[in-house]
């Protein structure tokens, strides 16, 4: 099929055709590998100027952990969030099979609080939450959620762990300020339609995240982290370059010189001339967010337990019943006796 561009003017009379004539013979069909270049730079310029928040938490996780809870029990988000903050979930005492209900996920911090962004700049926090539900149960789907479940889930976007996984249920990152509470509908199995599910107890486990992380899944430490001084040694100098990285020049107590290097955003607390021991904070903390994760334990309740439970009140409630009944007849007969 023959491919070729249109005119094209823009409001000052510039002419694209006539542009880039030179470069391509535009009365002829693109070739193949001058069109698959022309894509590749597109795609190229569009990771690097706008990058999706999607790739965030939990794209990480996601794609270096099969599961994201380890044999210790801990949930892996805090391998690079590692300060600790409180993480509260609500979930009912007991379900029944084959019904809706709601885990919320509360993810309490400061309000109008901002943190260093990957570029420097300040921006605010964003927070995101995992929950690890048993096997058969998972996110109850959208035809079966409420009003209230649709209003309270507005702008939330749920994503499985994995294809193998639809128990582990993803969230975020999310706008902080607009998501301290975040609603989960989960739909509970149904043991009558699956031998494999049986009625009784079972846990969840809750990670909620506020901020970004301090470590990167390479090791390397992001900007929202203190940096220290690997050895004592009399500050020379601090070289900042246009992207707004640095790098601080020691001179050691043996006589040799290294070096730091700071990411940008970092807030260096040191000057020329200081002296720092091995340790020594360079940069303040600047990190106002954390990740806390608990468990939680939900009853899958069998409808026959629940009425054998009212008959056994209902009998006991008869048998005091009968009992005050003797009671009377019996004094009844005492007092006609004389007794």
């Amino acid at each position: 099929m023959k491919q070729t561009f249109a005119r094209a003017k823009s409001p000052g009379g510039f002419d694209l055709h006539q542009a880039l004539k030179p470069v391509f013979n535009l009365s002829q069909p693109m070739p193949r590998n001058i069109q698959f270049l022309f894509c590749s730079l597109l795609l190229g310029i569009s990771l690097i100027f706008a990058p999706s928040e999607s790739w965030a938490y939990p794209f990480w996780a996601q794609q270096n952990y099969e599961n994201p809870r380890e044999a210790t029990g801990k949930i892996v988000c805090a391998n690079c969030h590692l300060a600790q903050m409180t993480t509260q979930v609500e979930v009912p005492q007991s379900v029944g099979a084959d019904s809706v209900f709601k885990a919320v996920v509360k993810i309490p911090y400061k309000k109008d609080i901002t943190e260093k962004g990957a570029d420097g700049s300040d921006v605010p926090l964003q927070v995101g939450a995992v929950v690890m539900l048993p096997d058969g149960f998972k996110l109850a789907p959208q035809d079966r959620w409420t009003d209230q479940i649709k209003e309270e889930t507005s702008g939330v976007f749920f994503s499985q762990y994995s294809e193998e996984k639809d128990n582990i249920i993803l969230v975020g990152p999310l706008p902080g300020d607009q998501n301290k509470e975040i609603v989960f509908p989960i739909l509970s199995p149904d043991p009558e339609k699956d031998s494999n599910i049986h009625f009784g107890k079972y846990s969840i486990h809750v990670g909620g995240n506020r901020g970004r992380g301090q470590v990167y899944p390479t090791g390397e430490k992001s900007n929202n982290n203190l940096f220290t001084a690997s050895q004592a040694g009399i500050v020379n100098t601090i070289k900042t370059s246009e992207d707004g990285t640095s790098l601080i020049t020691f001179t050691s107590n043996n006589g040799e010189t290294f070096t730091e290097s700071l990411p940008t955003g970092v807030s260096i607390l040191v000057k020329e001339g200081d002296s720092v021991e091995q340790g020594s904070p360079l940069t303040n903390d600047p990190n106002v967010g954390g990740f806390g994760q608990l468990d939680a334990e939900v009853v899958l309740q069998s409808p026959l337990r629940i009425y054998g439970l009212l008959a056994f009140f209902a009998a006991v409630c008869l048998s005091q019943v009968f009992l005050v009944l003797k009671k009377k007849q019996v004094e009844k007969v005492q007092a006609a006796e004389g007794i």
